[in-house]
């Protein structure tokens, strides 16, 4: 991070030199930062992480080995583009709920960082760049595939069931898992069973990995008027979908090792699946006994739980 620097001027009788005003130039550079880290801001890059742990790893599986680098760098930059381009529409959306929450209000249009028209034309754009991308250099299915994610999260489950029904967090789960498909259709040109077991790993995850944040940040759900399943539904009805979902994650990841999987992605998937497991139940014990919810230790170890699950299926992709 570069200083403002301050030029003294020569002043005549020996008095003490005088500061001038910030110089412009540093001063346009800071401004300049600040503006694209907005920018950036609004594509939410966390969730773009999601896409490498996923889509990567797919794409293996899903030729056998290493796909070209080419084709990978197009899918993960064209995938970057459109989840990127779909947060920023999110953004731009919900922008009258982020300014009542406190863990959105810093975002760059509740602070008023970036104005609304702007983000909505920015994330169009990105939107346009990753479709034109995955046709130009990928299949038309792989392109279908990401623009029908973009659409999907933006309209219906950002306009439509998050404002609407405490189902919102399993209906949008689709829309996390597309990378799964977008990744092995770019590869293959269409999707194996291998494709949609790996998405149902994904697509059942977020519920366990989700409804903790949400448990977090109830009452910021609850100001701002969206129905999240632990703002409006009991602690037993949230612990039975937590356990539910994690059950359903666990067994969907090990439903791949019948199906060409080795050992070396059967083996740290059931470990690691009982640890989250472990953990899903050991949030559901002290929701239930009324003691420290805890929450973010299951949605950390959620995480940890995908990535080691993704890795074992690059692993034995490729030995």
């Amino acid at each position: 991070m570069s200083t403002i620097t301050e030029r003294p001027v020569s002043n005549p009788a020996g008095q003490p030199p005088v500061r001038t005003v910030p110089e412009a130039s540093a001063v346009a550079r800071r401004d300049v930062r600040a503006v694209v880290a907005a920018y950036v801001a609004l594509t939410k890059p966390r969730i773009v992480e999601l896409l490498l742990v996923t889509t990567v790893p797919a794409m293996m599986l899903a030729d056998g080995g290493l796909p070209s680098l080419w084709l990978m760098a197009v899918v993960l930059i064209g995938g970057s583009l459109a989840a990127g381009a779909a947060s920023v529409l999110n953004c731009y959306i919900d922008r009258d709920i982020d300014q009542l929450m406190r863990r959105t209000k810093r975002r760059p249009l509740p602070a008023h960082t970036v104005s609304p028209r702007a983000a909505l034309v920015f994330g169009l754009v990105l939107a346009a760049v990753s479709i034109a991308l995955m046709v130009a250099f990928t299949n038309l299915l792989a392109a279908a595939l990401t623009l029908a994610a973009i659409v999907y999260y933006d309209v219906v489950y950002t306009l439509w069931l998050k404002r609407t029904t405490t189902a919102n967090t399993f209906w949008g789960g689709a829309c996390g898992a597309a990378p799964v498909l977008i990744g092995w259709a770019a590869v293959t040109g269409s999707l194996a069973p291998q494709a949609w077991v790996l998405f149902g790993v994904v697509f059942f995850w977020q519920m366990p990995h989700f409804y903790p944040l949400a448990m977090k940040y109830k009452a910021d759900y609850a100001r701002a008027g969206i129905p999240m399943l632990p703002v409006v539904a009991s602690a037993r009805r949230v612990n039975a979908e937590i356990l539910i979902f994690a059950w359903l994650t666990v067994a969907t990841s090990l439903a791949l090792w019948p199906l060409g999987m080795s050992a070396i992605y059967g083996v740290p998937t059931a470990v690691v699946g009982g640890f989250f497991l472990l953990e899903a139940h050991r949030l559901c014990r002290r929701v239930s006994r009324g003691e420290a919810e805890k929450p973010m230790r299951l949605f950390h170890w959620s995480t940890t739980y995908l990535t080691i699950v993704f890795a074992a299926v690059a692993l034995d992709a490729l030995i």
